[in-house]
């Protein structure tokens, strides 16, 4: 029969190696106990009760020799398993494996009693007596365990040793009947841990007189009838033996005597109850086992719990900062774009020309090129590409990844250019007064001559004349300015190719820049992880185990579906698995657009460009407010990220928005009043509506929408100012 139970025991012992139990903790003292009783063939009666109840002065009656010390005070200390042997003898097996053979039981003096501190010896692990009594020869084994009520100690080799026994013996004194202590043991030791076979022996009832015996009797009946045992109907649970008596009757050989004191009729019943029990001895041991593996069950499943919740918590932390990241990533992306847009389309050779070619022609032409480079093309280039750099510094310092390089565009030298020599006999707007210089700096031109030169220039682009057009009979001044754009066509052309194809090697870095790198997970988590597995196989080991061999139904609350995460799915909660990540940054644009710009290059239209600037346009306005917009929510995530815990921190602060509101001043309820007023909203308006009102009075105030009006403009600022006190209020009091 132990071969049957030879896999669950392992199981047992393998979750019993997982939960770290210490070694002696109850938990590990009764797995170690139903194991050792599972591997036992023999039916094992366990006969205990408080100190000096007589335990072992019973069973020296019962097997009709004095086998057991009952006559030194101390008495027993360990338990002491008494088998079958053909003669008597004891063996003693110390804690280091020694084992100590003698004949008799004299040894036991040495070994199995109390010292005079009322201590057990350390070194002893096992005490067996062998004795040739015919019903241990039948495969019984008797248990006499220390007296209880004594020492800590005692108390819990006891409680353990009991969990090993198919059947229990109590021992009652008739003197001091059920004590507290006596009932807490039965509830605690016996019915809650599933002991249900149990006999109930009443001793010293010969030392009461006769009306106390029956009251003593009635109320013993009582109690043995109210004690759930799980004996068969026609066997009462409930004997008296005079212990003593019954002891000297039986090494007298005093028939009678030993009929009187209650042994004879113990013994029958006892004999006829085991004879019952070890034919289903299976059914006599599954209480048990179903105790400690519920036992065990239990403590897998509070782990696995536990566990899980911490891997949980910490996979939510992770994917709420990386759905963070993520918001960062397409915001990012999306601001980088449209600067990279701007400055595509600014770079272009048709824009170029277009903003730039008749000014930069008439700068040359009076010799003011290198100022008006740098307050005109290079002051709007350095701002677009400020603009678009911002991005990727943005990016770097919110993922720490590849650290962006500064986008270098070289502009070409300043133009060169000859002047033809004046004709001697032309009349064209001559004047004495008028100096031509040809040389590698340009003109310096006075006079009608030089009014007509930027009037040619500012007249050819306009008509967008282009180079090679032959004109008959072309005027002095229209040859020289001809020279002025040719040689800023040059310029610009030079500039839009090399900034074009710098722009294009600068857009490839951002994927190494726009990025997070999955975090690969903390060695803490891995081990979590695989602590969780070991402890949730061995739960549903040892569930089937119940289920296969010992037809135990498991309840659904300890049953524990196993989830294995693939690599792929544990990746997923270090990374953001949208799209977007790898997303290529700024090359959506369409490859047509860009052989219709290189078409463009070759193509030499001239257009003016306005002396005054123009009013800067609704959507550049609506792009100016969206990147302020975007750098806010960056910002807003910034936080978030360095926050431990924001969602707990949010929540503490939006419980808590009541009392700073109790305790403001006077004068900060009205500046609050007059932020409301100022965004003309009410005291009620919620944090969308405070956004809205704000954005809507940004389009119309905005200083750049006045550029042309310098006065309205003053005003708008002021405007300004109020609405950003006002909204940075606002903004306080909704955190």
């Amino acid at each position: 029969m132990s071969n049957d139970y030879k896999l669950f025991i392992d199981i047992l012992k393998s979750a019993a190696k997982l939960l770290d139990l210490h070694p002696e903790s109850q938990l590990h003292q009764d797995i170690i106990t139903i194991s050792n009783y599972l591997t036992n063939p023999n039916f094992r009666i366990a006969v205990f009760g408080p100190f000096n109840h007589g335990k072992s002065t019973l069973l020296n009656a019962i097997l009709g020799t004095r086998a057991l010390p009952i006559d030194l005070i101390p008495t027993t200390g360990p338990a002491i398993t008494m088998k079958y042997g053909t003669d008597l003898r004891s063996r003693i097996t110390l804690v280091n494996g020694t084992e100590i053979y003698r004949s008799g039981t004299e040894v036991l003096k040495q070994f199995a009693i109390l010292d005079n501190d009322r201590r057990m010896r350390n070194d002893v692990a096992y005490v067996e007596v062998f004795c040739p009594h015919p019903f241990l020869d039948t495969g019984v084994e008797f248990l006499d365990l220390p007296g209880t009520n004594d020492t800590e100690e005692q108390d819990n080799l006891v409680r353990s040793q009991l969990l090993g026994a198919d059947l229990v013996v109590q021992l009652l004194d008739a003197r001091k009947l059920m004590t507290l202590g006596e009932r807490e043991n039965l509830r605690d030791w016996l019915l809650d841990r599933n002991i249900k076979t149990v006999i109930f022996v009443v001793n010293f009832l010969n030392l009461l007189d006769e009306g106390e015996q029956k009251e003593v009797q009635n109320r013993l009946r009582f109690v043995a009838e109210s004690f759930r045992a799980d004996l068969l109907s026609g066997f009462s649970n409930l004997y008296r033996v005079d212990a003593l008596p019954a002891l000297r009757a039986r090494l007298k050989g005093d028939v009678a005597a030993a009929n009187t004191s209650g042994l004879v009729a113990f013994e029958i019943a006892l004999q006829n109850i085991v004879a019952i029990l070890q034919k289903n001895h299976r059914s006599v041991r599954l209480p048990r086992i179903k105790f400690i593996t519920s036992e065990v069950q239990h403590s897998l499943k509070a782990k696995i719990v536990t566990l899980q919740s911490e891997i949980n918590d910490f996979e939510n932390k992770c994917q709420e900062k990386n759905n963070l990241k993520q918001r960062a990533v397409s915001i990012i992306k999306q601001g980088f774009n449209n600067s990279f847009e701007k400055l595509h389309a600014w770079l272009s050779l048709a824009n170029l020309r277009e903003k730039y070619q008749a000014d930069a022609a008439i700068a040359l032409a009076e010799n003011l090129f290198i100022s008006w480079e740098i307050n005109n093309i290079k002051k709007d280039f350095n701002e677009l590409r400020s603009s678009l750099v911002e991005w990727l510094e943005k990016a770097y310092n919110f993922f720490q990844e590849q650290q962006p390089e500064n986008l270098l565009i070289s502009f070409p030298p300043q133009p060169q250019i000859t002047i033809p020599p004046k004709p001697n006999h032309t009349n064209d707007l001559g004047d004495p007064g008028t100096i031509a210089v040809g040389g590698s700096i340009g003109w310096l031109l006075g006079g009608p001559l030089g009014a007509a030169v930027v009037g040619s220039i500012t007249y050819l682009v306009n008509k967008n004349i282009q180079q090679d057009e032959k004109i008959t009979r072309e005027s002095y001044h229209q040859q020289v300015a001809k020279i002025c754009i040719d040689a800023v066509d040059v310029y610009l052309s030079s500039f839009s190719i090399q900034g074009l194809s710098a722009l294009a090697n600068y857009e490839k870095q951002t994927e190494q820049v726009i990025r997070f790198t999955p975090e690969s997970e903390p060695q803490e988590v891995t081990q979590k992880r695989q602590k969780l597995q070991d402890w949730q196989n061995s739960l549903n080991q040892l569930n089937r185990e119940l289920e296969k061999t010992l037809g135990i139904s498991i309840p659904r609350e300890l049953e524990v579906e196993i989830k294995i995460p693939t690599a792929k799915a544990r990746q997923s909660v270090y990374s953001f698995s949208g799209v977007g990540i790898k997303e290529d940054v700024g090359t959506h644009r369409q490859t047509q657009t860009r052989k219709q710009e290189n078409t463009t290059q070759q193509t030499k239209t001239k257009n003016s460009s306005a002396s005054v600037p123009p009013p800067p346009k609704p959507e550049d306005l609506e792009a100016k407010f969206r990147a302020w917009e975007l750098d806010q929510e960056i910002a807003q995530m910034k936080a978030e990220m360095r926050s431990p815990n924001s969602q707990t921190s949010k929540q503490h602060q939006n419980q808590s928005q009541q009392a700073p509101h109790q305790s403001k001043t006077q004068a900060e309820k009205d500046k609050i009043t007059r932020a409301y007023t100022s965004l003309g909203l009410q005291p009620s308006a919620s944090l969308v509506e405070k956004k809205q009102a704000y954005k809507t009075l940004v389009k119309k105030w905005h200083p750049d929408l006045f550029v042309d009006k310098p006065q309205l403009q003053q005003q708008a600022q002021d405007k300004m100012r109020l609405i950003n006190e006002a909204y940075k209020i606002l903004l306080e009091i909704s955190n």
